[in-house]
């Protein structure tokens, strides 16, 4: 975890139940006398993380269905750390304003670099049912004069059709789809209950799911590299262009493809969370000159 992260130490769920009385039918004391919750079960982990949103980070109101993806905060919230490492190295640490792609009908990502950092944002996403969940929690947590959403009415596109020419972002994020196909999104399920000791008869997602959240053709490899393509299109209108890659053998692919598209800049941000290894990859198309006027405006 990064150091600033409120989640380095195990969870305290006596605080955690306090603050989210219905997390606590979930909470029981394992064979080594330390409480936890069945982190197979769906509903204990959206009940778990719903917990950890009103203690840590303020947020009154976090409500969308049970079968759309419910994020990990803490890990959500370790991209937004680097993500600030990275806009502090660049000399951008105010008038913040990000786009995040593929915001959800969670929010997520909006209310913690809003909570964290006091970020502006604009969300978008490609399932409009997704962004009417969304704009209820930002409308409940009075959030409307920092989140605003948009709707990517074109499934093959992801930045076109959205950034308008008057847009200026300091920063994009993007948690893409890992999977080519349910099929794939499913046996991966699988291999993670079977570690956790758990019966594979009847696979439910512990962190749920659609088919528009979890899946892209061609897998995130396919996204990834249409995403990098599009950035090329809009170089001067994001200064860091970045996103979540779970697969690290696609970075190389990434990086040779960004060389050719001519990007000047290209980082890989490094998380550590427990035994599990992810990355945040980030690049940018200005010269060396643009990014000074850019901080100097």
């Amino acid at each position: 975890m990064h150091k600033n992260s409120f989640h380095l130490e195990n969870y305290d769920f006596d605080l955690l139940v306090k603050n989210h009385e219905p997390l606590k039918p979930y909470v029981y004391v394992n064979d080594y006398q330390t409480k936890t919750i069945d982190f197979s079960n769906p509903d204990a982990v959206k009940s778990l993380n719903t917990a950890l949103l009103f203690t840590y980070y303020n947020i009154q109101f976090w409500g969308f269905p049970d079968q759309n993806l419910c994020p990990p905060i803490p890990s959500r919230a370790d991209y937004m750390h680097h993500l600030s490492d990275l806009l502090r190295r660049s000399h951008l640490k105010t008038d913040v304003k990000v786009l995040d792609i593929g915001v959800g009908a969670s929010c997520i990502y909006p209310l913690l670099g809003n909570a964290l950092f006091s970020w502006q944002f604009v969300g978008t996403d490609i399932d409009e049912k997704s962004l009417q969940f969304a704009q209820k929690i930002i409308d409940k947590n009075n959030f409307g004069d920092a989140i605003t959403l948009r709707h990517q009415k074109d499934y093959q596109h992801i930045l076109k059709g959205i950034l308008k020419p008057s847009d200026k972002f300091t920063a994009s994020i993007c948690n893409p789809p890992f999977f080519k196909s349910q099929a794939e999104a499913l046996d991966a399920t699988k291999t993670k209950l079977k570690g956790l000791g758990k019966n594979v008869d009847k696979v439910v997602r512990n962190f749920s799911g659609t088919p528009k959240e979890l899946c892209y053709a061609g897998g995130e490899k396919a996204f990834l590299h249409n995403y990098l393509y599009e950035s090329s299109q809009f170089p001067k209108q994001c200064y860091w262009f970045t996103s979540l890659v779970s697969n690290v053998s696609h970075v190389r692919s990434m990086e040779a493809s960004l060389k050719k598209l001519g990007a000047t800049e290209f980082q890989v941000l490094d998380m550590i969370q427990g035994n599990k290894v992810s990355r945040v990859v980030a690049w940018s198309f200005l010269t060396e000159k643009e990014q000074n006027d850019w901080i100097k405006n």
